[in-house]
C-alpha cells in the first residue's frame, strides 16, 4: 500500500517544483538611448553592476473594482528611466490567489539616467 501512495504523491511533487520555478521571473526594460547613472561605490555583480539602482519592495491594495494602480517614481523626474525591472516571485502570487487579487506584491528595481550637461 506504500507504494501506490508514493507513487501518487510523486507526480503532485514534480507539479508542485515546477510551479516553483515557473513562477519567479523578471521582466526588464531598457533605453537605447541615454548613460544610467554610475555608481562607483557599488559592489554588485549582477545585471546592475556600476549603476546606482533603487529598489522597491512594497505590497500594494487594490479593490475589487480596481482595474489598475498607479505607482509614481519621482527620483528621476528631470532626468528620466533608463532601466526598469519587475519582479514576480511565488509568494507575490500566492498573496495575490489568498487574498483575491486584492493585495499585490511588487519588486521593483530601477536606474535613473545621468544627468546630461
Amino acid at each position: 500500500m506504500k507504494t501506490k501512495n508514493a507513487l501518487r504523491a510523486k507526480p503532485f511533487g514534480i507539479l508542485l517544483v515546477l510551479l516553483f520555478l515557473t513562477s519567479c521571473y523578471s521582466v526588464r526594460f531598457k533605453t537605447v538611448e541615454g548613460v544610467p547613472k554610475p555608481d562607483p561605490f557599488s559592489e554588485r555583480n549582477d545585471y546592475f553592476r556600476d549603476m546606482m539602482v533603487v529598489e522597491k519592495d512594497t505590497v500594494i491594495n487594490m479593490g475589487v473594482v480596481d482595474k489598475d494602480f498607479t505607482m509614481l517614481i519621482d527620483d528621476c523626474a528631470d532626468d528620466g528611466l533608463h532601466t526598469v525591472e519587475y519582479r514576480n516571485t511565488f509568494g507575490g502570487i500566492l498573496l495575490n490567489a489568498v487574498t483575491f487579487g486584492r493585495k499585490r506584491q511588487v519588486r521593483l528595481k530601477y536606474v535613473c539616467m545621468k544627468p546630461s550637461n
